[in-house]
């Protein structure tokens, strides 16, 4: 049987279904917070059922259900984990919208609502190509799983992480494919890390006018936000073989193509940001306490002990000021090699797809691969293009949908395909 060709004229078979279920899958709404997804899982599991396919459901926080698929075709070859989430973004205020957040509307070629974008495109790919995939089982050798998680938008506690520390030998995989959103353009093999930080800066306070009595509070916390841009100097130790590949000019141009204008400049680096600050009571009171909470994102290759040591040093010249670090957002980064075997295969399936070979790039943002990658499991990303993620109108094109799917297949296939094959 010629693979590629069977799972192309699959998808294109069933293209106004492939449409009708990514739009009701929007349509279920699985905002987090409050991370409820016990609806949208079941959305799932019933699509599963009707191809065939019985979920498992583990639910160790029982509104965040976790959804699991296996296939074993009996002979030896690798293990491969598709992964995707249910839980997505609030949709905020509505009225921002020109159409219903949930309304998982088809209209200009396009599927609207929030989370079609991050990610339930990237999980509909997902599950779709265990589908596929479960028709053509003879042609395959090894093993394939699917994990439909929840609790990704709020930390992973309840979902990956916790399928990856309690169920390991379930999820002990060779390779993990993801469509969280990235971009058709680029291949993403690795992610910097996160560390949030809390400021909380006490002075005794004052009137307005007695600025002699007290520090500002509010002017200390400017002093120490602006302090606090040293650690961008940080050098990072990254592997000789990944420093090499950063620096091409292609895998640059790539970045600042898919992530904006200046992404490459800051991949390899750390970089400070201020969420939000709070101070002061009145305006003609002097403040006597500021807080404000600092996103340092670490590249691969800066451990947070190196970026906590250097806080403490910039700290012993604000002796009023504390520094706490909100450990359930804080991560290391994580990488995988981007000439993993998997890498080139994605690279041929979206050239047959799209006709131009994608890129691997590391990602700016966090997404679940990372926990994958601490258990010491290759993971990559292929997706679709973030267009108004976490924003009013988010949206994913169908020709998007559909060539996120086929490259899916199309790469999963091929990573599991028999010799014979």
């Amino acid at each position: 049987m010629d693979l590629r060709k069977h799972l192309l004229g699959r998808i294109e078979q069933d293209r106004d279904m492939l449409v009708r279920f990514l739009s009701e899958f929007v349509a279920v709404p699985s905002p987090n917070p409050p991370g409820d997804t016990r609806a949208v899982a079941g959305f799932v599991r019933d699509h599963l059922a009707r191809h065939g396919h019985e979920a498992e459901i583990v639910a160790p926080q029982p509104s965040m259900p976790n959804i699991l698929c296996s296939l074993d075709t009996g002979r030896p070859g690798p293990h491969l984990v598709l992964n995707g989430h249910l839980d997505v973004f609030p949709a905020g205020e509505e009225t921002l919208w020109s159409r219903p957040p949930w309304s998982g509307d088809v209209e200009d070629g396009r599927i609207w609502g929030r989370g079609v974008a991050d990610m339930k495109c990237g999980t509909a790919a997902s599950i779709q190509t265990f589908i596929y995939l479960a028709e053509i089982l003879p042609s395959l050798c090894g093993r394939l799983t699917l994990t439909a998680v929840s609790d990704e938008e709020t930390g992973g506690a309840w979902g990956t992480r916790w399928l990856l520390e309690n169920m390991k030998d379930r999820l002990d995989a060779d390779c993990v494919l993801n469509g969280e959103p990235s971009n058709p353009a680029a291949i993403r093999f690795a992610e910097k890390g996160t560390l949030r930080l809390t400021f909380e800066i006490a002075t005794p306070g004052a009137h307005g006018a007695y600025t002699h009595l007290s520090r500002n509070a509010v002017r200390e916390a400017a002093r120490l936000i602006a302090a606090l841009d040293a650690l961008e100097a940080i050098e990072p130790a990254i592997p000789q073989e990944i420093a090499v590949h950063l620096a091409r000019p292609e895998v640059r141009a790539r970045m600042d193509e898919v992530m904006g204008e200046g992404a490459a400049e800051v991949a390899t680096r750390v970089t400070v940001s201020i969420g939000t600050i709070h101070g002061g009571l009145k305006v003609n009171m002097l403040p006597g306490n500021c807080r404000f909470e600092a996103d340092i994102r670490l590249p691969p290759g800066v451990e947070r002990g190196q970026v906590l040591g250097a806080i403490e040093t910039i700290l012993e010249d604000f002796p009023e000021a504390r520094m706490s670090v909100q450990e359930a957002a804080s991560n290391p980064s994580s990488m995988s090699d981007p000439s993993h075997p998997m890498v080139e295969i994605l690279r041929e399936s979206a050239l047959v797809v799209r006709g131009r070979e994608p890129v691997p790039i590391p990602s700016l943002g966090a997404t679940d691969c990372k926990f994958f990658r601490y258990h010491g499991i290759p993971s990559f990303i292929y997706g679709p293009p973030p267009t108004n993620m976490s924003r009013p109108d988010e949206n994913v094109s169908i020709a998007d949908w559909l060539d996120v799917l086929r490259v899916h297949a199309l790469a999963a296939a091929g990573y599991l395909a028999a010799p014979s094959a």
